[in-house]
């Protein structure tokens, strides 16, 4: 039967159920189509992204919910969120670290003796808190500087110089604690509210996610617009809404579940806030770009000028100032200051976050919302473990082999990325 234009029939009836192609299903269906060749390409070109550590984060949730209905319980995400911060902070320092295909050993101590400082100055000789707060990061900014320029200068990997500093800033934390051996910290004070303190007020983590996809669609529209004026590869608008909705609605439902408990932690929102802001450090400054490009080769970085000793030296600060901030964090979550403070398994947990997340251990791949999304593997596999009743020991065997399996993707990715000549 002849058709018209407007796909009617000629004789005037109607186009039988399902004639009428749909123009969103082909949308949807076009959209899906590029996903998954783009997915395929840069797959086989080691470009596997976030993909892996959000696949096997869906999996544990997966397991943990089904073995316990409390586990998406809006209590227990609201603890995990807080208790991913003070070791998820020093894992985005460890991150800038590995950007240079280098180590950094004395992270754990450095936590613990920044916090002891903080400890003695405030409790045992009154020394205001916010002073001692800021005296006590700048010891980790100190002892930081201190390992990189020796590294710079000397020429001696980092990981042994960070070995030797594990010791000694151990042994300086032992000192300064003395035979008292435990402080506990004031538990009305500003340290131990970076981790009690709630933000009851609906409002607050509804408005933080919305900012939260607004700026995000920001940064994708500039990104595109940049690309356009200059004839570069860009991703199209709607691919930018696409993402940008998908992310506002997680926003959006976590900022639900939050308040279905106590409301947004103050110790998430300042977790948050300090991982996007380094990541536009790194993603979007000079700096950055060091950065990265001394990750890709020491000597390449020196002959093209750069100054191989500042930049060195200033990771290993920002390195050892995440790691004191850490250290305050995870004293505020127990209110108190011991002799095992940074020691254990927080070194291993970590730079196993920073690994797990996608940070390459060649340098030059990563970025600090890596070390977010491999401390939600570990703690989620902590906290699932927990209310199951399952062994300590055999959280450290799926830990393990989480993390065998990170360093084997790795692998596996910068091998491919050098059969397509992109290492």
């Amino acid at each position: 039967m002849r058709r018209t234009p407007d796909n009617t029939r000629a004789d005037g009836a109607a186009p039988a159920d399902g004639a009428r192609p749909s123009h969103r299903g082909r949308a949807a269906a076009l959209v899906l189509r590029s996903w998954g060749v783009s997915l395929r390409r840069r797959f086989r070109a080691g470009e596997l992204g976030s993909f892996p550590v959000v696949l096997v984060l869906a999996t544990v949730w997966i397991i943990f919910q089904s073995l316990n209905s409390n586990f998406l319980s809006p209590r227990n995400l609201s603890n995990l969120s807080v208790d991913i911060v003070g070791t998820g902070l020093i894992a985005v320092g460890i991150v800038f670290v590995l950007l240079l295909g280098d180590l950094d050993l004395s992270v754990g101590s450095i936590s613990g003796f920044a916090a002891a400082v903080f400890a003695v100055l405030n409790v045992n000789h009154g020394v205001p808190e916010w002073l001692a707060l800021i005296v006590a990061v700048l010891v980790g900014t100190v002892t930081g500087a201190v390992q990189g320029f020796s590294c710079a200068k000397t020429r001696v990997p980092v990981f042994v110089v960070t070995l030797a500093g594990l010791l000694t800033w151990n042994g300086l934390m032992l000192y300064v604690l003395g035979t008292s051996g435990t402080i506990n910290l004031d538990e009305d004070g500003l340290v131990a509210k970076l981790t009690s303190y709630y933000f009851t007020n609906d409002g607050v983590a509804y408005g933080l996610a919305a900012v939260c996809a607004g700026i995000v669609f920001l940064i994708m529209y500039q990104n595109r617009r940049r690309r356009l004026a200059v004839g570069m590869p860009h991703r199209s608008l709607r691919d930018i809404g696409v993402r940008t909705g998908g992310l506002a609605v997680i926003a959006f439902a976590s900022a639900y579940l939050l308040n279905r408990f106590q409301g947004l932690p103050l110790a998430l929102l300042i977790f948050l806030v300090v991982v996007a802001s380094l990541d536009i450090v790194l993603r979007h400054t000079r700096y950055g770009r060091q950065v990265y490009a001394l990750g890709g080769g020491v000597e390449a970085a020196r002959r093209a000028s750069l100054n191989v000793t500042a930049i060195q030296t200033a990771v290993l600060a920002v390195s050892g100032t995440m790691a004191a901030i850490g250290g305050l964090f995870l004293a505020s979550r127990i209110t108190s200051v011991s002799q095992s403070s940074g020691s254990g398994v927080l070194l291993l947990n970590a730079i196993a976050a920073a690994v797990i997340g996608g940070t390459s251990l060649f340098g030059g791949r990563g970025t600090t919302w890596s070390a977010v999304l491999g401390m939600l593997v570990i703690q989620s596999i902590s906290s699932g473990m927990s209310i199951t009743d399952t062994p300590t020991a055999i959280q450290f065997v799926i830990t393990g082999g989480v993390l065998f399996a990170a360093v084997v993707i790795d692998a596996l990715a910068r091998r491919s990325q050098e059969t397509h000549g992109r290492a």
